[in-house]
């Protein structure tokens, strides 16, 4: 861990403080930005880190947030299954890094599952509440926080189920 939180990092420390839950984000000197990184780095599983992908729906460029486990390859037509009725008939997509940053606020490899730039729609991957802790990025590719699963879910809000 190094000294202080950097912007992006303090910010995410800020949002959990306004949101009511004393979590501290924890910044690393090395790499957390893939999921194998952030777990060696924390000496968790790698299950145990809740991985923040954003989608775009096709027709309007909607950003669609999934919370996965590390472990945990997403299929985009189970998501577009699951967020159906959220999506109103549109097609997901992939988002490139420019519509990741322009709509989350963030870059790829620190994209956080709580205070995005544009609301998403959102899934919650079900095998997180398999866990005590899981572990989440925290606006930089360095920074992570620790929250209880069920808690996280609740702070993204959205459909929690299968994203595999």
């Amino acid at each position: 861990m190094v000294g202080p939180l950097g912007p992006s990092a303090q910010k995410i420390q800020n949002l959990l403080n306004d949101l009511g839950h004393p979590i501290h984000v924890l910044e690393f000197a090395a790499s957390t930005r893939t999921s194998a990184e952030a777990a060696a780095a924390i000496g968790c599983e790698v299950a145990q880190i809740a991985k923040s992908i954003i989608f775009r729906t096709r027709e309007t460029g909607r950003p669609v947030l999934v919370v996965a486990a590390g472990t945990n390859r997403v299929n985009e037509a189970t998501v577009a299954r699951l967020l159906g009725p959220a999506m109103a008939g549109e097609r997901l997509a992939r988002a490139d890094a420019d519509f990741v940053r322009q709509k989350s606020g963030y870059a790829i490899g620190g994209v956080p599952p709580i205070g995005h730039a544009v609301p998403p729609i959102a899934l919650f991957d079900r095998d997180l509440l398999n866990f005590t802790t899981v572990w989440a990025a925290a606006g930089t590719p360095n920074a992570v926080f620790p929250i209880a699963p069920d808690t996280l879910a609740r702070l993204v809000g959205g459909v929690v189920g299968d994203v595999v």
